[in-house]
Parts: structure tokens; sequence; C-alpha cells
């Protein structure tokens, strides 16, 4: 078997664009992989090989200047299965709607498809998006979740089957699974990228995110669905001096293992030995309710996105979700509204903090290594307070943890400021080696 799915994104694409890398040749290398290891990862589930080999073989015949008018010619990237894609199955993790497949795809999918790249699959998704395990295993022990809801897009690019996908995050779906998977996740400032045709659960805090094995991998996908307007740089070059950090414990530090808190502080000394400076403080008070605050909105909101389905299928819904839809049935207007008031003084009271100077917060992705499970996701709570607020938010991986699974440093900087925060989180990267999946 070659070697060319161990490829980062920028440089397939460079590849691919010049000429000196066959989209046929590079798509044989990935399904070679995809057969070898797919069987216990479970990432897709869609995956048509004669399609994308063919599509491949159409682009080796490609002209030059059409492959250099496009930054991401022939490029294959996957995509989790709540969002649509046209003519091609979108099941969103649901037995009600096996075999649906929509007329028209999302507005990210359209916008990748022009920037070159292809639909290369369907990524597994937990059950509507939410927190029931899916099928798919963390490539690096298959007896451990990979986290979710984005499972299969996180597990595709860590097992080297793409070299990016395309996730969402409504609570911590993006950052918690590429943790466990030890790549980076990258979620962007909410609002900033449309979610026409993403499957909603509490449109309040759905986003698109992206999944690749670089930031500035990361970068480069992002912006080739995020259009000009967004501001997002393909390129995304590291800090010209060092930052100014605060490492945050957050409320939920009390959930962290040891093994999360040993890797926070090594990461913490590591990047102070490098240059940076790091203060390491305690949020507002406020911010000790942010959790509950968050679940309030996020299941008022999905009960009534999906009453009317949830009437008349209710079967086809699992017991856990429907549970957690019905505590969202029971959350008042009133209550929803107070809620809502908390989340924007949040957002306030975060913004005066970043005020202080700080380049961004840092802080674990998640409490630990993936649980050794396949019946859980994990906890999301490191990640909660920052889509509550919509901050953008990157997790990169930074060391490996007693079990040998990834370990990582999540960091965030102010609402709007994701090419600093991609240029903080790329100074960071530069100073915490990580070798990949070795197998």
């Amino acid at each position: 078997m070659n070697q060319f799915f161990r490829l980062g994104l920028h440089e397939v694409a460079q590849r691919l664009r010049q000429g000196k890398l066959k989209p046929s040749v590079y798509i044989k290398s990935l399904l070679d992989r995809i057969n070898e290891l797919e069987g216990a990862v479970q990432a897709w589930q869609w995956l048509d090989r004669d399609r994308a080999l063919a599509i491949a073989k159409k682009a080796d015949t490609s002209a030059a200047a059409l492959r250099a008018a496009h930054p991401l010619y022939g490029v294959p990237i996957g995509v989790k299965d709540n969002v649509f894609t046209a003519g091609i199955p979108t099941e969103m993790g649901c037995c009600l709607y096996q075999n649906y497949v929509p007329d028209k795809s999302a507005d990210i999918v359209t916008r990748i498809e022009k920037s070159g790249a292809f639909v290369f699959g369907k990524t597994v998704t937990t059950e509507a998006a939410f927190m029931v395990p899916s099928k798919t295993r963390n490539p690096w022990n298959f007896q451990h979740t990979p986290g979710g809801s984005s499972s299969g897009s996180a597990a595709a690019v860590a097992a080297g089957f793409v070299p990016g996908a395309i996730g969402t995050q409504t609570n911590g779906s993006v950052i918690r699974p590429a943790a466990y998977c030890g790549i980076v996740g990258y979620k962007m400032t909410r609002g900033l990228i449309g979610v026409d045709g993403i499957m909603p659960f509490s449109p309040m805090f759905d986003q698109p995110g992206v999944f690749a094995r670089s930031v500035a991998d990361s970068a480069l996908l992002a912006s080739s669905f995020a259009g000009p307007r967004s501001g997002i740089s393909p390129n995304a070059a590291p800090l010209k001096n060092a930052p100014r950090l605060a490492a945050v414990r957050s409320p939920s530090w009390y959930l962290a293992e040891q093994e999360a808190r040993t890797q926070f502080e090594a990461d913490i000394s590591r990047l102070r030995s490098a240059g940076a400076s790091i203060d390491v403080i305690e949020l507002p008070g406020e911010f000790d309710r942010a959790h509950k605050v968050h679940r309030t909105i996020m299941l008022y909101e999905a009960a009534r996105v999906s009453r009317a389905v949830r009437d008349e299928f209710r079967g086809y819904f699992s017991d856990f979700l429907i549970h957690a839809l019905e505590e969202g049935d029971r959350v008042t207007e009133t209550q929803f509204r107070d809620a809502v008031k908390k989340k924007n003084a949040l957002q306030n009271s975060f913004a005066s903090f970043m005020d202080r100077g700080y380049s961004a917060v840092i802080t674990p992705p998640a409490t630990g290594e993936a649980p050794n499970s396949l019946h859980v996701t994990g906890d999301p709570s490191f990640c909660s307070i920052w889509t509550l607020i919509g901050a953008p938010a990157i997790t990169i991986p930074t060391g490996l943890g007693p079990k040998g699974l990834p370990l990582g440093l999540q960091i965030i900087s102010a609402v709007d400021e994701d090419n600093y925060l991609l240029a903080t989180a790329a100074w960071c990267e530069r100073h915490s080696p990580f070798k990949g999946l070795s197998s």
C-alpha cells in the first residue's frame, strides 16, 4: 500500500493542483486504507467506492488551468450525515430517515464543491446529532468511543480515510471527538457560517465545524465553505510573537480526570518555556451557571423543533433521546427567555474578560482520554461554555494519556476573532509536537 493517505489537506491539495499526484492514485490509496480498517472503525454511513474512483479518474484528465483555479481540486471530503447532500443519502443517525435522499445540498456542501472538492462519503453521526452512541469506534483503540456526535468525521480523519471532514457542534460535537481521536477540530464563531441544509437540533447553538490533521489544514477547509466574507484565511500562519494566554480550569474542573490535569499542566509549562505569557485564572462566578443555561436553551429548542415528527413517529427514536426532548418540553417560555438573557450576559462578560489583553483562553477539551466504552460518547462539559457564548474554539492534540490515547488542548478566542484564534493555535501547535496514528 502506498502512503499517500498520510498526506495532510494542504499538501494533497497542492500536489493535485500541480499535477504531481493523480487523483485516481490518491483515491486508491484512501480506498486501500479504508478496506484495511473500516471493518473495525466503521466511520462511514454511506460510501460508494466506484463513484469516488470515477470522479477521481475524470479529474485525472483535467486541464492545468482548471486545477489551478480551484484550491481543493480533486480533494475528497467526508461529510457528517446530518448535512444534506443532493443525490446522496442523508439519514441523520435516525432509522426514520433511512434511505432519505435530499434533492438539494446544504450551502456548505455547495461551497466546498465550488472549491473543487467533492463529497467522498457520509460519515456516521449519533442519533439526531445528540448523545446516543453510534457504531463508530476510536481508531486508536477499537474498544473506546470516538466521541460524538461527529463520530464518523473525527474517526475518518484520524484513521487516514480522508484528509478532512465536516462536522457540526451544538454542545461539544466537534471539539470532543477531535480530542479523543488525536486530530484538530475547529468550530467557528457562531453565525459566521450559515446552517441552511443542516438538520436542526438547537438553532441557537447549531454550527458547522471541521476536522483535519493540522491547524493550517483546518483553516483551509473552513475557508473553502465559509467564503471570502467570513474573513477566514486559508493559511493559518503562526503568530509572530508569543501569545498571552489565560489558562482556565473552568467550573467543570472537578470532572477532569488525573491524566487531563497532568497534560494541561504540562501544556502550560511547555508553552511558557516557548515564550508564552500564561496567567492561571478563574472565570467570573456567573459562569458557574453556564452549563445549566446551555442545556435549558438547547433542549427547549430541540423539543419544539422535533415535536411534530416526534408526535407522529415516536417509536422511531431512542428512549434516551425521547427523555431528553421531554425534558425540553417541560421548560417554559419564561424559563427559556430568562436563559437567553443569562446567555447574553455571559457573552458580554467574556468579551470584557478578553479585553484584558489575552490572545486566547486555554482549557482541556475533554475530561480525559476517550472512555473505554462503546455505550457512551463522553462528557461535553469542557465545551459547553464556549458553545453557549458563541466563541470560536479549536482543539489540538498535545500528548498521550496512560492508556495510550490522545489528549489535547482547547483554545478559545473572542467572538469574530477566528483568524487570530487560528494563528494562536498554530503557534501553540508548533510548540506541541504530536505524532498521529502510526499504524
